[in-house]
């Protein structure tokens, strides 16, 4: 009897710990919501283009605000982590008197110096010993990853354009590096998880289903989608390349996401109400794993957000058809990738190397 009560007072302290550790972490992200708020507020954008970028990016804080008052912890990182990309690329772009009278000397000076602190940041994310569920991890090594890419690709637009192009895109670098570091700083129990792998092979056979989907009328009418779904195969691939393999996991999720919205039907009433239970079923199957999966956790809060909105309005077509896609093609392919890794495809006859010169992930 002494020894059962010993083990549930420490069982109801492990509870009280992870809770106290949840309220800390929503807490923070919080007080890091209310700061880009109130900077939006102080620094005010007047040049139309930028403004409506800041006006997203309004949007998107209050979208993840709105989650974390819902408990979708994850779910509100992520809106967090796009807004603060938008708003530190609007403030960015907006402030270019200096760069009015200084010209692409004045960008490049500035261009050095955030490409040294994104330089920093990058070996010491590789160095990091996180201490933060998959999922956080995953979306900072995310944001991580995408922002030198920017920063580069923007300085390609002030060469070719003017400097004034290259301004949003390093503002964006530095709002991706700057959401990484948050999620650093954060402090929130991680369950014990299989070690993370390279996805290549699953990069590989999605790769070849895409091209093989590249095929008129569909590659015509859904164009933008295909450049969505390549763009995310392309980060998840050097993602996965700089063994930022957890990052790799949620980008390659994301891709299947992408690829399965180019054939997902309609949902009828029936359908829905189906969809309802499978997603409730499948959040019960994740709050009683003793594994980490933060990263399906996440998914399942976004098909949520897609099905039932904060503001209480109807939910479209492509929001029902996004969520049955995530229960039934991203969550399967999560729980298949947590298995060993499958043969790579091998090429076979000769072959011939293009490379296109176009714009980081589109």
């Amino acid at each position: 009897m002494r020894r059962a009560g010993k083990h549930f007072t420490l069982a109801i302290l492990v509870i009280a710990s992870t809770l106290a550790s949840a309220q800390d972490i929503a807490s923070q992200i919080r007080t890091k919501i209310a700061s880009l708020q109130q900077s939006l507020k102080d620094h005010p954008i007047g040049d139309k283009d930028f403004a409506e970028i800041a006006s997203a990016a309004s949007d998107l804080f209050k979208a993840s605000d709105d989650a974390l008052k819902r408990g979708q912890v994850y779910l509100s990182l992520e809106k967090l982590s796009q807004g603060e990309d938008l708003l530190a690329g609007a403030q960015r772009g907006a402030d270019m008197q200096a760069i009015a009278s200084g010209g692409m000397t004045v960008y490049d000076s500035e261009w050095g110096k955030v490409s040294l602190r994104l330089t920093a940041l990058e070996k010491e994310s590789q160095s990091r010993n996180w201490n933060v569920p998959l999922a956080v991890q995953a979306l900072a090594e995310t944001a991580q990853g995408k922002a030198t890419p920017l920063l580069d690709g923007g300085r390609g637009f002030a060469t070719a354009n003017g400097p004034k192009d290259g301004l949003l895109y390093m503002g964006e670098a530095e709002g991706l590096a700057d959401f990484s570091t948050f999620c650093a700083s954060l402090s929130l129990p991680r369950k014990p998880h299989s070690p993370l792998r390279s996805l290549l092979p699953e990069l590989q056979a999605l790769q070849t289903r895409t091209n093989a989907a590249f095929q008129p009328p569909k590659s015509i009418d859904l164009h933008p989608r295909f450049i969505a779904l390549n763009g995310t195969l392309k980060l998840a691939q050097e993602l996965d390349a700089s063994r930022a393999y957890a990052g790799a996991f949620y980008t390659y999720l994301e891709a299947v996401r992408h690829f399965g919205m180019l054939d997902a039907p309609l949902l009828t009433a029936s359908d829905q109400a189906k969809l309802r239970k499978g997603l409730a079923a499948e959040h019960k199957k994740l709050a009683g794993s003793a594994s980490d999966d933060s990263i399906a956790q996440l998914f399942l809060e976004r098909a949520d957000s897609y099905i039932a909105h904060a503001d209480g309005s109807a939910s479209s077509a492509d929001e029902w058809r996004g969520a049955r896609v995530i229960l039934d093609q991203v969550i399967p392919a999560y729980y298949a990738a947590l298995k060993p890794a499958a043969a790579l495809q091998q090429a076979s006859g000769k072959t011939v190397e293009i490379t296109l010169v176009r714009w980081p992930y589109t």
